[in-house]
């Protein structure tokens, strides 16, 4: 990550804080007329946002107006925790500052506050329009129309019936409205070989007997045998039944091809995770024929039961229950309030289907298996089984396939070009397999997991990519709220992956006038010396980028060294960090350059061209969105280091912006103060 660290202000501020009782009787009989000044609380204060401020800031309801048709761009900032372009925090901190999110929601006319931010430069626009992508997934229904029959098909494209000759149709008709550059993310299943459909007489059925093994208080890591019945289905695995009770099954390998009904043997060993009993995560129930499902009476819970529930320290067995309660949605997330208690029952693994049926702020009655307690007693993780009057919602296998097959849960990114849909080239997006080889407990990464783990999957998906060949790659990620779509883009240098990030760490000020929130301009930029160090390296490699581009040929390419990442023009070195001023070293990579000037002079020369020239260009290659402002001075402060071939000196440069991306030089601390009069 790159760092733009800016002079520290001043520490200032005054609180005058004067509190009245009755106003009556104090200010009558006591001050008799003497009026309770206007409370006030000035200060200068230095703030960084968190994770948690950028959401607010990307929730805010003037900043949505403000924003207009750049709304995906807007949600990215609460996503990737960062300003853009089109999001700059010198427009969109302000309204943040009026609100309770921020601490220093008080301050009063005359307040400043020095605000660190993250910024996102050099990231093409495709990523916050991925990450605003609609999520589709691959229906039953529309399986059978791919293969033309109603029973002789399965739920998975095949070689036969490909996702990439199927997908595009299937996606026109769902999104008859989308406009060019629209994107998707399509959830499906894919089998690598085709089935033939032959009429074939019905199996028979083997003996199966169930176990009584689902019931007493097993102890985590117990090998645990079950011959049961499915009779529940999520996203993260079914619970099944036998002839002692019920258990939820983690994450089974070929979780996507179990239904309701299927018989199953299960050998595993007892989880315990969030004080409800599974089976450890990645066992493969064998499917042994199937029978008919009945549901128990549910068990309606009262508050006080359900707070005895929530605060119970033995591990559960799956509990059939039946609530109503009001339903809260929050992006990804779904709970339902009840009545009476501050417990709430958060749907677990629902499909897309069965998260339709839950509108925020509806009154519902649903049942379901409640599997587990989270979040220390906050929640009960449920997998549903009925909504309201419906037939319940985890039969999902309405009609009867003539075979299965096993298939591989799969990720794609489509896109639109106008008038069809197609794979979006350069993109790849995690799926299921790829989670899991990840060792990922949920189809998410988070915290530092996709630095740490999406290089390696490059290089492992493109054992081939050439130097310079880029890669959208799109996940989930978790960022302790909620789920959110993330894409980051890798370049390929010819060795390794690396993330084009673009973030920067900014620092700006803002100040309160009149109640209002205003970006202050003036930047204060340090450029510390050093080898590798990136905001140097960025700001000292622009400088011989432009050297070698506008001096005159070959003389701008002569004073640039062999590596291209110093030059000797002004002195400018993105490998050590600073301005090199050494004659010598000057005079020996461009003799010509110099001749006749003693070092005195070239010394002289270079610091000019590096005030004048050198620096003013990359400043304007930086911050092209930099403009004067009527009423003040724009100013741009660059702390930086200079060599001399003894010592290495810290020095102040000062620039003021005198036209949209441009600047000119006004003073730096190398000069005698008397020349800068």
């Amino acid at each position: 990550m790159k760092h733009y660290i800016y002079n520290a202000l001043a520490a200032c501020g005054c609180i005058a804080a004067l509190t009245a009782c009755d106003e009556n009787s104090w200010n009558d009989n006591e001050l008799n007329g003497f009026e309770v000044p206007e409370i006030t609380d000035v200060q200068t204060i230095e703030y960084t946002l968190t994770e948690a401020n950028y959401a607010s800031i990307a929730s805010n309801s003037t900043n949505k107006a403000l924003a207009g048709d750049n709304q995906a761009a807007l949600k990215a900032v609460g996503t990737r925790f960062c300003f853009s372009e089109l999001i700059p925090a010198k427009d969109y901190a302000p309204a943040f500052f009026s609100t309770t999110s921020f601490p220093y929601f008080t301050l009063s006319n005359g307040s400043y506050i020095k605000l660190t931010y993250n910024t996102e430069v050099g990231v093409p626009a495709e990523v916050a329009e991925i990450e605003a992508a609609a999520k589709y997934i691959v229906s039953d229904n529309e399986y059978q129309e791919v293969w033309g029959s109603e029973n002789d098909y399965v739920a998975a494209f095949a070689p036969s019936h490909t996702a990439e000759k199927e997908l595009p149709a299937i996606l026109s008709k769902a999104y008859p409205d989308a406009e060019a550059g629209d994107y998707v993310i399509v959830n499906y299943q894919t089998a690598q070989t085709d089935l033939v459909f032959t009429a074939a007489p019905e199996p028979e059925e083997p003996e199966f007997t169930l176990s009584s093994s689902l019931t007493g208080a097993p102890a985590k890591g117990d090998d645990i045998t079950i011959n049961g019945y499915v009779v529940a289905t999520s996203t993260q695995g079914p619970v099944v039944a036998d002839a002692a009770g019920t258990m939820f099954i983690y994450s089974p390998t070929n979780n996507n091809d179990l239904k309701i009904g299927d018989q199953v043997i299960i050998n595993s060993t007892v989880d315990i995770y969030n004080n409800g009993y599974q089976t450890a995560k990645g066992c493969e129930p064998e499917v042994s024929g199937s029978r008919e499902v009945t549901y128990p009476a549910p068990k309606a819970l009262t508050a006080t039961e359900i707070d005895e529930l929530a605060k119970t320290t033995t591990p559960i067995w799956p509990i059939y229950a039946k609530f109503t309660g009001e339903v809260a949605v929050s992006g990804n997330y779904i709970n339902i309030k009840l009545d009476g208690t501050t417990v709430q029952v958060s749907p677990y693994g629902v499909s897309a289907d069965t998260k339709a049926l839950f509108k925020d702020k509806e009154t519902i009655t649903f049942e379901g298996y409640v599997i587990a307690i989270a979040s220390k007693g906050k929640y009960l993780n449920t997998i549903i089984t009925k909504v309201g009057s419906d037939a319940p919602a985890a039969t999902t296998a309405a009609i009867s396939r003539a075979a299965t097959v096993a298939s591989e849960n799969q990720n794609a990114l489509y896109t639109f070009n106008g008038s069809k849909w197609a794979v979006a080239a350069g993109a790849v997006v995690l799926s299921h397999a790829d989670y899991q080889a990840m060792n990922q407990r949920y189809d998410n990464l988070s915290g530092e997991s996709p630095a740490q783990f999406l290089p390696a999957f490059l290089k492992q998906k493109f054992p081939y990519a050439a130097a310079d060949d880029s890669q959208f790659v799109v996940y989930y990620y978790y960022n302790g709220p909620e789920t959110v779509t993330r894409c980051d883009q890798y370049n390929y240098n010819g060795t390794e992956w690396i993330l084009n990030n673009g973030i920067v760490t900014e620092t700006a000020q803002f100040v309160k006038n009149n109640g209002k929130w205003m970006y202050d301009p003036n930047v204060t930029i340090t450029l510390p010396a050093g080898k590798g160090i990136e905001i140097s390296t960025l700001y000292y490699q622009t400088c011989v980028d432009w050297v070698k581009a506008n001096i005159d040929q070959p003389t701008g390419a002569t004073y640039v060294t062999s590596y291209g990442n110093n030059e000797y023009y002004s002195g400018t070195s993105a490998y050590q960090g600073n301005v090199d001023l050494r004659a010598s070293s000057a005079k020996s990579q461009y003799p010509a350059g110099y001749e006749g000037l003693t070092d005195e002079q070239i010394v002289a020369l270079m610091k000019l061209r590096f005030e004048t020239e050198t620096m003013p260009a990359a400043l304007s290659v930086l911050h092209p969105d930099a403009d004067i402002i009527p009423g003040m001075d724009v100013l741009y402060t660059i702390n930086f280091s200079a060599y001399d071939g003894t010592t290495t000196s810290p020095y102040v440069i000062v620039y003021k912006v005198v036209g949209k991306g441009k600047f000119e030089f006004v003073e730096c601390s190398w000069n005698p103060k008397e020349e800068n009069k």
